[in-house]
């Protein structure tokens, strides 16, 4: 592959070009907003002025509810020898792209599964994709030539390629992206109007579930369009979870010790399952979930401090597997806490402290 077109230059779309053009292909950009195409442009993910034939790839960056459409017009157009949409739902436009007429033979569905929760070509990142599960979704007919042209542009953004059928994988969405997207706003919400001082007590338990309540409500309108009735179904189970678990608090509350027990039970279960499930979550580059420790520094709110403290982490010969900063509230000084193997945190805290940094016990 050498040539690609990608159509539409948001956050995904721009990503891509970003990916292809430090490889070394002539990516051309196209939107239906000349200003974001541009804007694309001027960060190196390609140029704007349109291709002289057909490119080896088009890659389709638009919202679910218009891949149809413009597959359709690209097509057309003849604009590449094979295309590839990256929308984050496939069953949906995939129904639309048939009963437009379009040729199925040089088209395959597909979807990475990576994001942030900023929008836009300025926040595009060229390692967005990086380790990260790439879906491809083809069918029947779809051409081995197709598949082969995914897949190098899979391996040149550096993802992983996963083979699904379009169902299934809305069905997994849903579950690992759609609904958490929403759970996160509805937690988020109840900040809304919260009292300032409660406010002001907001640790990293609250930052990690609301940090994708940031994301930009009108491209979820237009995902959740397209996979409504799935994430619906796990809400409903949510919600469900959610009511014995208000009836098990109450029961905490009750006078009666029989009550209370059946209270605490209840908490414990839903708990102990959100432990096994939160263990399937795979680790590093897929790998099987790895139980990691956590070393706490305090960091001065100094410019280098965090490269200075990477660095002396590295001296150690300690890999950070994972790395998260805490704000203290008011204050100058942050926590860094560090993910390392079990092995890792008693050599690591003595050498830091010998060093003169503050680990928390």
């Amino acid at each position: 592959m050498r040539t690609a077109v990608v159509v539409g230059t948001g956050l995904i779309g721009t990503s891509a070009g970003l990916a292809l053009a430090e490889r070394g292909l002539t990516v051309h950009l196209e939107d239906a907003d000349p200003d974001a195409a541009r804007t694309a442009s001027s960060l190196g993910a390609g140029t704007t002025e349109p291709a002289d034939g057909p490119v080896d790839l088009a890659i389709i960056a638009v919202p679910p509810a218009l891949v149809g459409k413009v597959l359709a017009d690209c097509q057309r157009r003849n604009l590449a020898r094979w295309y590839t949409d990256v929308a984050s739902v496939k069953a949906g436009p995939r129904s639309e792209v048939v009963a437009l007429g379009c040729d199925t033979t040089r088209y395959i569905g597909s979807h990475p599964m990576a994001g942030r929760e900023r929008s836009g070509p300025l926040a595009a990142r060229a390692d967005l994709f990086e380790g990260r599960p790439w879906v491809l979704t083809p069918t029947a007919d779809t051409d081995t030539e197709t598949l082969n042209a995914a897949l190098e542009l899979v391996a040149l953004c550096g993802a992983m390629p996963i083979v699904m059928d379009a169902a299934e994988h809305d069905r997994a969405v849903a579950l690992v992206s759609h609904a958490p997207q929403l759970v996160s706003s509805l937690v988020a919400a109840r900040l809304e109007h919260a009292d300032e001082t409660a406010i002001r007590l907001s640790g990293q338990g609250v930052r990690d579930v609301t940090r994708i309540a940031a994301s930009n409500p009108g491209m979820w309108v237009d995902i959740l369009s397209a996979n409504a009735g799935a994430v619906a179904d796990v809400l409903q189970e949510v919600a469900a979870d959610l009511g014995e678990t208000v009836t098990a608090l109450r029961a905490l509350e009750a006078a009666q010790e029989g009550e209370r027990r059946a209270g605490a039970a209840g908490i414990e279960a839903v708990m102990r399952r959100g432990n096994t499930g939160q263990s399937r979550i795979p680790g590093k580059h897929g790998s099987p979930p790895t139980r990691y420790e956590t070393v706490a520094v305090v960091l001065g709110d100094q410019p280098g401090e965090l490269g200075r403290l990477f660095g002396e982490v590295g001296a150690v010969g300690v890999n950070i597997e994972d790395v998260a900063i805490e704000h203290s509230t008011g204050q100058q000084v942050g926590f860094v806490q560090l993910s390392v193997a079990p092995g890792a945190v008693g050599p690591l805290t003595a050498a830091l402290r010998s060093g003169g940094w503050s680990v928390r016990d």
